[in-house]
């Protein structure tokens, strides 16, 4: 069940940055609108667009834990940014729920990813001096 809804969340996120991404590299109408509104010049569409791609691509490929933390990380800027952009902005409630929804499931995403795609231990393993672990009586 956990194998599922990790796939089910992955998929869904991948799929909303990618379409994200092109929509905004490409400067669709509406993405130029919404980012112009919010106070940005249009051009960081472009560069946003180009992260989610990357993002989408990052998430959904196999290995590469390191980077996939990276993506995960920008994803959580992104969609953070996004519904206090919207919020500062006055704009309605649902504008700011959408990016907090898919941060939502950016986070189950996350969450549930398997072994082969965690990074793994932050800290290294025990400290071997002259063939022998150290232990904390060595020490």
């Amino acid at each position: 069940m956990k194998t599922t809804l990790f796939w089910i969340s992955t998929g869904l996120l991948a799929a909303v940055l990618l379409l994200g991404g092109v929509m905004d590299v490409l400067r669709a109408p509406p993405v130029v609108q919404t980012i112009t509104a919010l106070g940005y010049p249009a051009y960081v569409a472009t560069l946003l667009g180009v992260w989610k791609v990357l993002g989408a691509a990052a998430i959904a490929a196999p290995g590469l834990p390191r980077l996939k933390e990276w993506a995960y990380a920008g994803v959580l800027f992104d969609l953070s940014g996004a519904a206090f952009s919207h919020a500062s902005s006055g704009d309605p409630a649902a504008k700011v729920a959408v990016p907090l929804v898919l941060l939502g499931l950016a986070a189950a995403s996350w969450a549930l990813r398997p072994a082969s795609r965690r990074l793994g231990e932050v800290v290294p393993g025990p400290v071997v001096r002259a063939g022998r672990p150290l232990t904390a009586h060595a020490a």
